[in-house]
């Protein structure tokens, strides 16, 4: 008998009861890949499905032989895989496996086949008012094993998600963006649930009139669409102008070569003269344009292979080489043929890193106090929990950084090292147990090509990209994808996705949720029995806490489509919407109908208007109490 997969789509009620059953129970992958998409497993759902037995069932994930599936004499070996979602994607699984040619029914739908013979491995079609979703081959034990692309075929075939997120972050690089519609990408980044991008500020250090106004369209698209901007600051490397003009201010590496490693050039900022004309630069570049924040980003040393590479480790400039020729009586440089002098300078250079780091959190929070509605800091900074040779290898000491950031108001940008691409999903939450939970964390995750023998794509694409976003979000506040270009087409529609933290079902259509969240419904709800105002129609938006939701009949004339902040509390009232909100940065905030009156905390205010045709306003940091008036009422 097949192991058979029962995936059923409850519609009694309005998106509120996504589940599955699986059979047998134990079915290896399964529970991992429905699990990241939000799914729930039920007991009691009403279907069953077996081999040759009929079923009235929304959808099923079959295996192996089944009614229509007939497998052939002939045997292939298949290793590679080609997947219509993504044909161009190299997918290689980790052990090969020889499997039967199949006959599929007439009109099915084939979405992956074997990359050499075109065998049939993935597929589906309509049977007894069913849909069958076949695979010719077990799903793998971690869920994304052999089908990166599962979760789009069941989109394609009318099952989504039920939960959405909208808070992550990511990065962004104007240099693989040339001549991009930045409108057209903007919309796309909020629907996949993105909340603020961070922009790679080291384009715009020079005042130049063509790349100011680019970045100033790219400001300006964001925030219509609700997401914050913040400038990557990517020291020790500021700009590629600034290296060539100031060769005297030029790191150097273990063997005397300028540190150009990797695309950083990187500059001194130990030397007094090079840090006073990089904090004028980047002063006059964060005052220039409309910023919601900064990110200092991995300001510490090179390299990955430490003392091994002299080549590659920094910091060898003639001020560190000064004194620590003054303070420990040789030049630095000897470590590379001394070993027994490499951990006195090893412990220098991470107390040096944490100096440099407080100096430019300084400087960056005085910048802030200038900066009127709220100027988010966030520091991106390198683990040294989970791999704990960080600290040796770049300098980077958490045990040091994270009270800086408690005390210069900064959320702390984990970033896991290379060392650990290769490791599954569940790390993000060992990684977490390894920082307290009081502090204001977040995680960065590197979607970029591997250089680990990984499968089944170099890249993290699909079923292993939703599970390492939905390990890390359940893990960590927040939740920063490096970076939006290396993110591909077929992902961008279920990232948000993966993103949601989901409720607790309490039973029937009561729930807890831990964190806001979205839920898929279209039309009107009511919430602990009242009508639910933050709602586009298609997305209901709601608050932590326990929550009694429903659905009804009509939707308040006047609504809350959009909320760049953490949600508390809203209310629909005869002359607008009462909400409550809480946000590092200023809040972007986008009606349904243009507003006659706005009341913050109680005293009225003129609102910020960001597009008045489309109702996006600015809303001040921290937490506040709104009330938003309806034009036409009273």
């Amino acid at each position: 008998m097949p192991r058979l997969t029962n995936f059923f789509y409850l519609l009694a009620l309005p998106a509120l009861a996504h589940t599955y059953r699986l059979e047998p129970a134990d079915l290896p992958g399964y529970r991992e890949f429905f699990l990241s998409l939000g799914f729930e497993e039920s007991q009691v759902a009403p279907v069953i499905a077996v081999q040759n037995t009929k079923s009235t069932a929304g959808l099923q994930i079959v295996t192996g032989p089944f009614l229509g599936a007939v497998a052939g004499d002939r045997k292939v070996k298949v290793r590679s895989a080609v997947d219509v979602f993504r044909p161009s994607l190299e997918i290689v699984w980790e052990h090969e496996e020889f499997l039967p040619t199949y006959t599929l029914p007439a009109g099915a739908k084939v979405y992956t086949w074997d990359r050499w013979t075109q065998a049939p491995l993935a597929a589906s079609w309509k049977q007894d008012r069913q849909t069958i979703l076949w695979l010719a081959t077990s799903l793998g034990e971690h869920g994304y094993e052999k089908f990166p692309y599962l979760a789009q075929a069941l989109v394609e075939l009318g099952f989504a998600p039920p939960y959405r997120g909208r808070d992550l972050w990511a990065f962004f690089d104007s240099g693989y963006r040339a001549r991009a519609d930045f409108d057209y990408l903007a919309a796309q980044w909020r629907r996949a649930g993105i909340a603020a991008l961070h922009v790679a500020s080291w384009h715009y250090f020079e005042a130049s009139e063509e790349k100011s106004a680019e970045l100033e369209r790219l400001i300006l698209a964001c925030h219509r669409q609700r997401i914050l901007v913040y400038a990557w600051i990517e020291l020790p490397h500021v700009s590629e102008q600034f290296w060539q003009r100031h060769p005297e201010w030029r790191e150097k590496t273990g063997n005397g070569q300028d540190a150009q490693l990797d695309w950083r050039k990187l500059v001194s900022l130990h030397d007094p003269d090079c840090a006073k004309a990089v904090a004028s630069g980047i002063g006059q570049m964060l005052n220039r344009f409309d910023w919601d924040g900064a990110n200092l980003a991995e300001l510490y040393f090179e390299s990955l292979e430490g003392v091994a590479n002299p080549a590659r480790f920094t910091p060898m400039n003639a001020t560190v080489r000064q004194e620590y020729l003054a303070l420990k009586g040789h030049d630095p440089v000897s470590i590379f043929t001394h070993p027994e002098r490499v951990p006195a300078f090893l412990e220098y250079r991470a107390a040096l890193a944490t100096k440099l780091q407080t100096e430019w959190l300084e400087r960056l929070a005085a910048i802030r106090k200038q900066k009127p509605g709220g100027f988010d800091l966030t520091w991106t900074h390198i683990d040294d929990r989970f791999d704990t040779r960080m600290r040796d290898l770049l300098g980077a000491d958490s045990g040091r950084a994270l009270p800086l950031a408690k005390q210069y108001s900064a959320t702390f940008l984990i970033e896991d090292p290379a060392t650990v691409w290769h490791l599954g999903p569940r790390r993000y939450v060992e990684i977490a147990k390894r920082y307290p939970r009081d502090a204001r964390l977040a995680i960065d995750l590197n979607i970029v090509e591997r250089y680990q023998d990984v499968y089944p794509a170099k890249q993290q694409t699909g079923a292993e990209l939703f599970s390492l976003i939905h390990h890390a979000a359940q893990s960590f506040p927040r939740v920063a994808l490096y970076f939006e270009r290396s993110i591909l087409p077929p992902d961008y529609p279920l990232l948000a996705s993966a993103s949601a933290v989901k409720p607790k079902r309490l039973g029937g259509n009561r729930f807890e949720a831990e964190r806001p969240f979205g839920l898929a419904h279209s039309g009107a709800l009511t919430v602990n029995g009242e009508p639910w105002p933050v709602t586009d129609g298609e997305i209901a938006w709601l608050p932590a806490g326990k929550l009694a939701i429903a659905p009804a009949t009509r939707l308040p004339e006047f609504r809350l489509l959009d909320l760049n902040a953490e949600l508390l509390a809203a209310s629909a009232r005869r002359d607008g919407i009462d909400f409550a909100y809480r946000s590092n940065a200023r809040a972007l905030a986008q009606f349904s109908a243009p507003l006659t009156g706005l009341e913050i905390d109680g005293q009225p205010v003129t609102p910020t208007w960001i597009d008045q045709p489309k109702g996006v306003i600015a809303l001040p940091a921290g937490q506040h109490r709104v009330r938003a008036i309806h034009l036409g009422k009273t």
